[in-house]
């Protein structure tokens, strides 16, 4: 909870990609907060009104989690509700053309985005195919599976680029990017 509010502010991107942990971590748990709260929030190194506010968290979490049928797979609708604001933005980033940086680093990803699609046929965004992408790559760095070098500066391109998605982001909500203009 407290990492995932930091991050939020900081970084949408990263943000997202701790949601989707913390869904696995919760599916692990297979849906028990007494087994969360014995393993994971007990030894918090917080106060104890952080720790009932963090139980509170993970609480909800998991209610959500049943209400909306992602206890074995998928995501909560408040993860998949960024991933179509960050779409939006992209496609506001791409059409007006107020950032250039980031149009050409998307055009520098999009082969690799391309081919994602492609060894997937996948009908998901280009901005969610990020996503699955670099949390496919943070699962195989878990489980210390190799990657290859071709896959590592395809995973190297696509962060660059979520970096300036995720700036873009902090710009557009502090009101500091507007394509009304």
């Amino acid at each position: 909870m407290f990492i995932a509010h930091k991050l939020k502010k900081e970084n949408i991107c990263e943000y997202l990609l701790y949601m989707w942990q913390i869904e696995d971590l919760i599916r692990a748990f297979q849906l028990d907060i007494d087994a969360l709260n014995e393993r994971i929030i007990k030894s918090y190194p917080v106060s104890d009104d952080d720790r009932k506010s963090l139980f509170g968290w993970y609480d909800s979490l998991i209610e959500m989690m049943r209400l909306e049928n992602v206890h074995k797979d998928g995501h909560l609708q408040l993860n998949k509700n960024i991933i179509i604001e960050l779409d939006e933005l992209h496609g506001l980033l791409l059409k007006s053309g107020q950032d250039a940086g980031y149009n050409s680093k998307f055009y520098h990803v999009l082969p690799f985005i391309s081919q994602l699609r492609n060894q997937n046929k996948s009908d998901l965004s280009d901005i969610e195919l990020c996503f699955n992408f670099q949390y496919g790559i943070m699962l195989l760095r878990m489980k210390k599976a190799e990657i290859t070098p071709e896959t590592l500066q395809a995973q190297t391109e696509i962060s660059k680029f979520m970096v300036l998605l995720s700036k873009n982001y902090n710009l557009y909500k502090s009101g500091e990017l507007d394509f009304d203009e």
